[in-house]
């Protein structure tokens, strides 16, 4: 009999690769979605092939109780997932990300489900004074709303898979890129170049450095985890081993959308917003180990992503 699975944000960036990754191996998924950021349009071939997709908030306890009986497994994507929002309203990412991971643990734990994947990130580390950063770092710190929200969560999970049985794997993504994003740092660099082509303001001094990591390899690498890690609660880095900075990747917008001839302007200093972290290298050595390694260097995946990604310029922009 074929698994179930239940996949929170599942109509979002990441959760719908991961629902046509799930449905690829036989699974029966099961997408739970308020669409306030998903999009069914990404559901379209999963829904096709049998899928099924609950529109409803994820803070409805009894709610999602109820649709996770008889599932195996949960992957938890569901989050307010563009950090500068946050910053903006400061009660949404404590209720998209803590209370709500609050609500689906209390529903796997009436429902009976002990299985979950999460989804967090790397910045729960804040401004690590060791790079690359590996999992057992700490304390950790983060200077973002949405870093202490996906904290709160970490947290949660721990103490429920003790206090309840359940077998939990955390995943602390890099910046994760690629086919179905709907913000970053690539779409704040089209939208610009879209209202002149002959300018790219460039937040910051450029000299921001981030790991980032193609969306195919980031569900490839959580499915890996979940298949061969050992023990009731695991943490994972998931990135590549090393680390590209801003100014790099506007040259690469400005050569492949606008043919080189679209200038940088750089804001000055050194976080692009408040609650950015300047510089990120995840250590993927635990993830290594495991017998998974990225596909992509960081620069690859930006490739791969401003490739895969339509800026809607047009022809000679900037010329």
């Amino acid at each position: 009999m074929a698994e179930r699975h239940f996949v929170s944000g599942g109509a979002g960036f990441i959760g719908s690769h991961l629902v046509d990754a799930l449905l690829d191996r036989g699974a029966e998924v099961t997408v739970y979605d308020n669409l306030s950021l998903g999009r069914r349009k990404f559901l379209s071939g999963a829904l096709a092939r049998g899928a099924r997709l609950v529109v409803a908030d994820l803070l409805d306890t009894e709610g999602v109780a109820a649709e996770l009986k008889g599932h195996d497994a949960v992957w938890h994507l569901a989050a307010n997932s563009d950090i500068r929002q946050g910053t903006k309203s400061t009660r949404l990412d404590l209720e998209q990300g803590t209370l709500v991971t609050h609500s689906l643990l209390e529903g796997m734990r009436l429902s009976g489900v002990r299985r979950l994947a999460f989804a967090s990130s790397s910045v729960v580390y804040g401004e690590p004074s060791v790079m690359p950063t590996p999992e057992d770092y700490g304390p950790l710190t983060p200077i973002s709303l949405y870093g202490a929200a996906k904290l709160g969560a970490e947290g949660l999970i721990s103490a429920f898979g003790h206090c309840y049985g359940m077998e939990a794997h955390i995943f602390r993504f890099a910046n994760i890129i690629g086919p179905r994003s709907t913000h970053g740092i690539l779409h704040d660099f089209a939208e610009k170049l879209r209202a002149n082509g002959q300018e790219l303001e460039v937040l910051g001094d450029g000299r921001q450095q981030k790991s980032y990591l193609g969306v195919d390899d980031c569900v490839a690498a959580m499915l890996h985890v979940v298949d061969n890690a050992s023990g009731p609660h695991s943490i994972h880095n998931l990135a590549a081993d090393d680390n590209i900075n801003v100014a790099r990747i506007a040259e690469l917008v400005v050569q492949m959308w606008t043919n080189g001839r679209a200038k940088l302007r750089y804001t000055g200093g050194r976080r692009g917003w408040a609650g950015d972290v300047p510089i990120m290298r995840l250590d993927p050595a635990r993830l290594n180990a495991l017998g998974w390694t990225a596909s992509r260097t960081s620069e690859q995946a930006v490739q791969y992503a401003i490739a895969a990604l339509d800026p809607g310029l047009e022809s000679g922009a900037g010329a």
